[in-house]
């Protein structure tokens, strides 16, 4: 069935058409793979081993995989049909379930719970609103659990560069628009809302306590670089060495910016 024809938001759509070819598009690309590792980082020191942890937005699984591989259980959701379908080919059938972000409430009436959760490269960037999102990770997550999310950042001097350097002027502020922004990716039309800091504090705020921010990409580039900064690992390798200095007192210049909260003792 076309996806467009079942009932999928725009976005969901676009990433279920393009699920069978997703890893091999984006995964040589050594971008990708630098800001990857500065993520899995921050989700091992999370999660402990045997922690249970849900990953919204998890596409074809590999970061869930990554860390079922480290003794973690996982349980990944996702919006796209044909994401989850291959997640559940590399995780097994139960790690894997088709659930919006914004519909996390439905895991929750059946009774779920997890000691933490992550989303990880801008997937709550296609959410409107991040309200029911936090509502149902507040029913999810145990007190003192924390949550990892990884949204794009609204001032990216990276992307302002290379989006100069290839004449597309049009692009360089594209992130500091207020509201829905149009995007495009294998001919299928979404929307993308580059959520500014406070609104994300404002709708985690009656559950969730912030517990800090990190640059992710922040001298290594965006993925609009590619490929050719890919043709260029050891520059590649010394960017991401300054990042490991710099990503935090210059969170807020990130590609994207990881945000860290802990779930309150409040459980109400």
């Amino acid at each position: 069935m076309n996806a467009a024809l079942a009932g999928l938001a725009p976005a969901a759509a676009a990433f279920d058409a393009v699920a069978p070819v997703f890893d091999a598009r984006f995964g040589e690309w050594k971008s990708v793979e630098a800001q990857r590792r500065a993520v899995r980082v921050a989700l091992a020191r999370a999660f402990a081993p045997g922690a249970r942890v849900l990953e919204i937005g998890g596409g074809t699984g590999v970061d869930a995989e990554w860390l079922v591989r480290r003794g973690r259980s996982v349980l990944l959701t996702d919006a796209s049909p044909a994401m989850v379908e291959i997640a559940r080919r590399r995780l097994g059938r139960e790690a894997a379930e088709l659930s919006p972000a914004e519909h996390l409430d439905r895991l929750a009436d059946r009774g779920e719970l997890f000691d933490g959760a992550f989303s990880n490269f801008a997937a709550l960037n296609c959410v409107t609103d991040l309200t029911p999102v936090a509502r149902g990770l507040a029913r999810l997550v145990r007190p003192g659990g924390e949550v990892l999310l990884v949204l794009f950042g609204r001032l990216c001097p990276g992307e302002m560069v290379t989006e100069a350097a290839r004449g597309r002027f049009a692009n360089m502020l594209r992130r500091r628009a207020r509201g829905d922004v149009p995007a495009r990716l294998s001919g299928h039309d979404f929307t993308v809302r580059y959520h500014r800091r406070a609104v994300l504090a404002e709708a985690m705020r009656p559950w969730f306590d912030p517990a800090g921010t990190q640059a992710i990409g922040l001298f290594v580039p965006p993925s609009a670089a590619e490929p050719w900064i890919s043709r260029h690992p050891r520059l590649l390798a010394m960017l991401e060495a300054i990042d490991r200095v710099a990503s935090r007192p210059l969170a807020r210049f990130g590609d994207h910016i990881l945000y860290r909260f802990v779930r309150t003792k409040d459980v109400a």
